[in-house]
């Protein structure tokens, strides 16, 4: 009788494909990390002018300084994605944040403290720009605007964590217990960041021509590009516009309403609980309204928040209008995001990082263009410039939109 053969092993299943959507998540947390320890330090400001026996006025300079490192670094750190890959830079550049963020803690002098903020703004700049710009390799076009809605749920939480955590934190260990969480936050971010980059080849990729544009090459595609001009003449005039306005809604507060600072933190903090509610509502309002609707809707519903500040006889409906800020902000600026990222592929992170630089610089113009006019009469008079200007803005940058969508069909 015939001895039967053994039967063969079975066959080795494929290996899974490496995940999309994990990267991305671990992305949003390093977003909520940059973004946290970006507004910690405005709550416990107070705290760092004691402790260095300055006034807080002088103490400042470790917010203002950050931010201009921060908004100056927009422009240079897109080449340095494209070239050496956008996870691995922002895997380095949450590494050294963390530690300098920890440094902080450290920090003898407020001279001392202020470049260290600044050496956390020069590497904690790369974070978000570059998230975004890797998320436009990877994701789809189609699917790309609801993605990015979600990646900004990080960083709003992490800007409301912020505030918190500065004020809670600060109150009850001191200012630099805020920068020893937050630091310890950065570490274990940096950490995910480092594991994701070893397993996952897909954060490994590189675009093939991002050697051969080099520095040069990547600005001359980005700006040469006539709808990338575009896109960034309307983002410098959003954070003009904006921000510009957004800025004096504290003062406002306490002003005209009398409201307390601690009550001004509060309703303020519902700008980004507007936030949220695009976040978590991304999928449906794309869906339903499409890019030409968000950015029609979003300028409208930033002119109607805006003329409820400006309006408002009582300080309890304050709350609902800076809410509508930050939904209306979130519908037209994740619009124009969404575009960015694919105004010049060959040179992504070159082009999301100018978009960046030129809401950045929109928002210091704003600021000084309405100073004048708040001395004066007030900031009802700014609101109201805002609620009549934001709307024809989402309106052109819709008809921008329809345009090109009709040329490519």
């Amino acid at each position: 009788m015939p001895i039967p053969s053994p039967a063969p092993p079975p066959a080795a299943s494929p290996p899974a494909p490496p995940s999309v959507a994990r990267p991305i998540a671990v992305l949003a947390l390093a977003g909520f990390a940059s973004q946290a320890q970006v507004r910690a330090a405005d709550s416990v400001l107070p705290q760092i002018a004691a402790d260095f026996g300055v006034t807080v006025g002088a103490a400042s300079i470790v917010v203002s300084s950050y931010l201009v490192v921060h908004g100056t670094m927009q422009l240079f750190i897109g080449p340095l994605g494209d070239r050496f890959g956008k996870y691995r830079t922002i895997t380095v550049a949450a590494a050294l944040a963390a530690v300098l963020v920890l440094c902080c803690a450290l920090a003898a002098s407020l001279t001392g403290l202020t470049l260290i903020r600044i050496a956390c703004g020069l590497m904690a700049a790369s974070i978000i720009p570059l998230g975004m710009a890797y998320i436009g390799d990877t994701v789809p076009y189609e699917r790309r605007q609801q993605v990015l809605g979600r990646y900004l749920s990080g960083q709003i939480s992490g800007q409301l964590f912020g505030q918190a955590a500065g004020g809670i934190i600060g109150d009850a260990f001191g200012w630099r217990a805020v920068f020893v969480v937050l630091g310890s936050v950065f570490l274990v971010v940096a950490a995910a960041l480092l594991v994701e980059l070893r397993r996952n080849p897909l954060t490994r990729a590189r675009p093939a021509h991002a050697d051969a544009l080099g520095l040069i090459g990547g600005y001359r595609a980005v700006l040469t590009n006539a709808w990338a001009r575009t896109l960034m003449g309307i983002v410098f005039v959003e954070g003009l516009l904006m921000f510009g306005s957004l800025a004096y809604i504290g003062a406002d507060l306490h002003v005209r309403f009398g409201l307390s600072f601690t009550m001004v933190g509060v309703v303020i903090g519902t700008f980004g609980l507007g936030g949220l509610i695009y976040a978590g509502s991304v999928k449906l309002l794309v869906g339903r309204l499409g890019q030409t609707g968000l950015a029609m809707g979003g300028g409208l519903v930033l002119g109607l928040a805006y003329a409820t500040l400006a309006l408002a006889p009582v300080w309890w409906i304050t709350p609902l209008g800076v809410t509508l800020v930050g939904l209306g902000f979130y519908m037209l600026h994740n619009t124009l995001q969404t575009n960015a990222t694919q105004v010049s592929p060959e040179a992504r992170g070159t082009a999301v990082a100018l978009f960046s630089a030129a809401l950045y610089m929109g928002q210091p113009v704003g600021v000084a263009l309405f100073a004048w006019v708040i001395d004066r009469f007030g900031a009802p008079p700014v609101f109201l410039t805002a609620a009549v200007l934001l709307p024809p803005l989402g309106l052109w940058f819709a008809a921008k939109l329809r345009a090109r969508a009709a040329a490519a069909a």
